[in-house]
């Protein structure tokens, strides 16, 4: 799943540079503890431009991201990794939505099928991305972004909230 508009707000046209800036959306941490319950593996993958334009500080990142899964720990979920891209060039495999993150996270857990996997995301980078890398099911979430904003054919459902989303998937999920 992606992190901005989807675990915590987004803020327009800037970046959470630090975890005062950090909110999480409404039950977005219950909701991702419980996903992390109905599948094996539960990452996260965001790009960072911030971090790559040096205004978040890769420190503030890494506090951001540790407080962020220690605040879904606390919920009895977990994130398996994190997965970021601070690169600017649109080129970069790893920059969604290019699925270089997607491989990266495959290759860290073998047993990840991506045919089989679940990308949510807020806007229409994250589901190019989940076509990209093959990934079987998109899920939209309209936190940013009304639906019309996002080509129909590159998601597969749509939501207003992870908590949304959660829900639906629950009775669908298969634990490993």
């Amino acid at each position: 799943m992606d992190r901005d508009g989807v675990i915590n707000e987004e803020k327009h046209m800037d970046y959470v540079n630090n975890w005062d800036e950090f909110v999480f959306y409404p039950d977005a941490p219950e909701a991702v503890a419980q996903l992390s319950g109905l599948f094996y593996k539960t990452v996260v993958v965001t790009n960072q431009k911030g971090v790559g334009k040096g205004v978040t500080p890769l420190a503030e990142l890494g506090r951001i991201h540790a407080n962020m899964v220690m605040a879904i720990q606390e919920l009895g979920g977990h994130i398996d990794k994190i997965y970021y891209c601070p690169d600017l060039e649109s080129e970069s495999p790893n920059r969604k939505p290019n699925p270089g993150m997607a491989f990266q996270a495959q290759a860290d857990f073998p047993s990840i099928d991506l045919t089989k996997s679940i990308m949510i995301g807020n806007n229409a980078s994250d589901m190019h991305f989940g076509r990209n890398a093959g990934i079987g099911c998109n899920i939209l979430l309209t936190t940013t972004k009304p639906l019309e904003a996002v080509d129909a054919s590159l998601y597969d459902f749509h939501f207003n909230s992870l908590a949304s989303a959660a829900l639906f998937l629950e009775p669908l999920a298969v634990p490993v």
